[in-house]
């Protein structure tokens, strides 16, 4: 990649940033108080698409901060990615909200919000040109592969993606950081047969892999 080219990526991703911080497509663009447009290399090899931002994103303008982050960090490097290394994004900008008479409350985007907000994260992947694109939940996974895709079914099958770019799904770290008892182990399990399928994509030749360490076989991909 040239410095040009890399150059030229990032004032393109910076431009469509400072729209969607313009953006009033949606009531939540007035109710939240920053969009979360996404951040990482604009040359990188995966795109990492969530649901949408939440109240910690929403204050801060940054995707997957908090506690759910820490996780989503710690399963890329236990397949020699750095959170540096990744482009990450959701499927909607700004954080979607309720009013339960409180405070304002997370909840899933409404399709005309995904719908919305979906040119935006196409543009992100004309961008960046993505090798994989790597879905955390099923609605992010829906949102390119329909209504019917399964997560507990279909997670770690690759599936052709926009422009043919290939993408597979995993658990969202959120719904890892739910569970108790023996579900824990047996999610971190299939979670780390996606990831090492994803890492395998990376290597093969005919996709240029990145610069990576080994994979260890039993990682602490979790902590303690």
């Amino acid at each position: 990649m040239s410095v040009a080219e890399r150059s030229a990526r990032e004032q393109r991703l910076a431009n469509a940033s400072a729209l969607v911080d313009r953006c009033r497509k949606c009531e939540i663009g007035s109710i939240r108080t920053n969009a979360v447009y996404g951040e990482g290399d604009a040359c990188a090899a995966v795109l990492v698409v969530g649901e949408g931002p939440g109240e910690t994103e929403d204050a801060q303008g940054r995707p997957f901060i908090g506690r759910a982050g820490q996780l989503l960090e710690r399963m890329l490097a236990a397949i020699g990615l750095a959170r540096e290394d990744v482009f990450i994004a959701n499927t909607v900008k700004c954080r979607p909200t309720f009013d339960d008479g409180v405070r304002l409350r997370n909840r899933a985007p409404s399709p005309d919000e995904m719908a919305n907000c979906r040119p935006y994260l196409d543009e992100q992947i004309e961008i960046i040109r993505p090798r994989a694109i790597l879905c955390l939940g099923a609605p992010a996974a829906k949102s390119f592969l329909g209504p019917k895709f399964s997560i507990s079914k279909q997670r770690g099958q690759w599936f052709d993606g926009p422009n043919g770019t290939p993408v597979i799904a995993t658990f969202h770290p959120a719904y890892i950081l739910r569970l108790t008892g023996g579900e824990v182990e047996a999610t971190k399990r299939l979670v780390w047969a996606d990831l090492k399928a994803l890492r395998t994509r990376l290597d093969a030749p005919e996709v240029s892999p990145v610069a990576e360490e080994p994979v260890p076989e039993q990682p602490g991909l979790f902590g303690s």
